[in-house]
């Protein structure tokens, strides 16, 4: 597969609107819950570092999905970690935290960047320390006002909530200026995962895209 560069990745996960979280107690289901999400129209996929196994997982998804799916790498805390990722064929990394080697090692690479940020001060720091897009994280805490609030002193942010995002609050989150939106449990449920329910995650993936395509109509 041809690497994907920060602006072309950017653009996928806008078009998208909502970025899988995947924290799977196993990688061996893992292609199996990308192609189900896929076939939803939930084509951008992070894979997180919590998932035993998970640079080879990355490694297999990335090369066996193609362009299918965009996968990318969550959970990463530091350089090194995004640096193996990013060779094992990851397309975006994205932090809890703020670290500013982990932003530029991403960027060395030409891979998008999602730092976590919380307060404004992290949040303005993450930006001008060129992150591609500023995770607001834990975003369940303060709510969709909460990105009005940044928004209106700093227009210039580019945020995603991750933490509380499900069907009832997706759309709030988009209309409060959310440019992506990360999902993880809502989305990829354990119990059908468990399953192997993929007709159904895949009808669960159609109703969160549905939910972008309406909120940007």
């Amino acid at each position: 597969m041809k690497p994907t560069g920060r602006l072309e990745t950017l653009s996928r996960m806008r078009e998208t609107g909502i970025v899988a979280v995947i924290r799977a107690d196993s990688p061996d289901q893992l292609l199996d819950i990308c192609r189900a999400l896929a076939e939803g129209g939930v084509d951008v996929a992070e894979i997180t570092m919590t998932t035993p196994g998970a640079i080879e997982a990355i490694r297999q998804a990335s090369h066996e999905l193609g362009d299918k799916v965009l996968v990318g790498v969550g959970s990463v805390l530091d350089a090194e970690t995004a640096r193996l990722a990013i060779l094992a064929g990851a397309a975006f990394v994205v932090s809890p935290v703020l670290n500013l080697d982990v932003i530029r090692m991403a960027h060395r690479y030409d891979r998008a960047c999602v730092p976590g940020g919380l307060t404004p001060t992290e949040i303005i720091t993450a930006f001008e320390a060129g992150a591609d897009v500023v995770k607001v994280f834990p975003a369940n805490h303060f709510g969709p006002q909460y990105f009005k609030d940044l928004l209106a002193p700093m227009p210039q942010l580019k945020l995603t909530p991750t933490g509380g995002v499900d069907l009832n609050t997706a759309e709030s989150w988009l209309k409060a200026g959310a440019v992506c939106l990360g999902v993880g449990s809502s989305l990829v449920k354990k119990s059908l995962i468990e399953s192997s329910q993929w007709g159904e995650l895949t009808e669960l993936a159609g109703r969160f895209r549905k939910i972008v395509r309406d909120a940007r109509s």
